[in-house]
């Protein structure tokens, strides 16, 4: 199927295409220039939620050359990408790595725009560990994650992980939820990851989502220190970040998109039209995520403070 974006006729995949792909695909594009408008001067955006999943193109390279573009639009300085082009709830090993493949192509086309977070799953604990070797240790990425839902966050298979996560310095990005008719079987609240944040108050843990349910959510991590409150996923409802650095600081929340399920532009709004001071949106749209990752960073030769 061909589409016409802001950037002319673009083809997309139509199995399983939906209003969601049609809306970032044609109308994301068109709104960047506003957005950008909107924001404090000299803000540097990063992004730490991003996917290739109903994104436009055959390759990993052309799918991150299309988001590419739109941060460029968006004034958006990285990408932090994980998950390959999988919504798979339940990936096998070979999956897994497959996904990471992906990304790791991403990366090579882009190594000063996009940073990898390596996808593993609690059900293939060695091959997850293998996997983050691969990738993190002797690899480019730089975090692990988004972690999904094939076991809730706190069981004990995570700890292996995590273990290696803080001997790397590597940032742990968790999916999390609290879905008003109960959540999936083994999906993780912020309850869960509090659990597990406080078996290991070393490692670092980004509350992807902070459970949808915001308001919730951020009271459930508010008094666990080691978990930062990332704001994608629900819609651009005024007040979330407000609450968020109102309850945990400005220094605990970040700003994530969640790309390819949502767009840059409505999760962007949540900061850029809060009222909060500038200072505070910086902190949140790229300052945070600087702190957090500038260890691993520099392990790996990059200083984010100039990168």
């Amino acid at each position: 199927m061909m589409l016409k974006s802001g950037y002319g006729w673009t083809r997309i995949h139509t199995d399983g295409i939906d209003r969601r792909t049609v809306l970032n695909a044609a109308l994301l594009p068109l709104v960047g220039k506003t957005i950008r408008a909107q924001a404090p001067k000299g803000l540097r955006i990063w992004d730490v939620h991003c996917h290739m999943y109903r994104v436009p193109g055959d390759t990993p390279e052309q799918r991150i050359e299309f988001l590419v573009r739109l941060a460029d639009r968006m004034g958006i300085e990285r990408l932090i990408l994980s998950q390959g082009y999988s919504a798979n709830l339940h990936p096998t090993a070979d999956q897994l790595r497959e996904e990471n493949d992906r990304v790791l192509r991403a990366v090579r086309r882009f190594p000063e725009r996009v940073y990898g977070s390596v996808y593993l799953s609690p059900s293939h604990l060695e091959a997850s560990l293998e996997e983050f070797d691969r990738c993190v240790r002797d690899g480019p990425m730089i975090g692990i994650g988004e972690l999904e839902i094939d076991k809730r966050c706190n069981a004990a298979e995570l700890d292996p992980i995590v273990e290696r996560a803080v001997a790397m310095k590597a940032p742990i990005l968790q999916h999390c939820w609290l879905k008003t008719d109960g959540n999936e079987p083994e999906e993780s609240s912020p309850n869960d990851l509090v659990e597990l944040a406080r078996r290991h108050p070393d490692a670092t843990f980004i509350c992807a989502h902070t459970g949808g349910n915001w308001e919730r959510g951020i009271r459930m991590i508010r008094d666990t220190k080691n978990i930062c409150a990332e704001i994608a996923g629900s819609d651009p409802t005024s007040g979330f970040v407000e609450m968020a650095v109102r309850e945990l600081g400005a220094e605990r929340v970040v700003y994530g998109s969640d790309v390819g399920g949502r767009s840059f532009a409505s999760q962007l709004s949540k900061v850029l039209g809060a009222d909060i001071p500038d200072t505070a949106k910086a902190l949140v749209l790229g300052g945070n995520l600087r702190r957090l990752y500038g260890p691993i960073l520099r392990s790996k030769g990059r200083a984010p403070e100039r990168d």
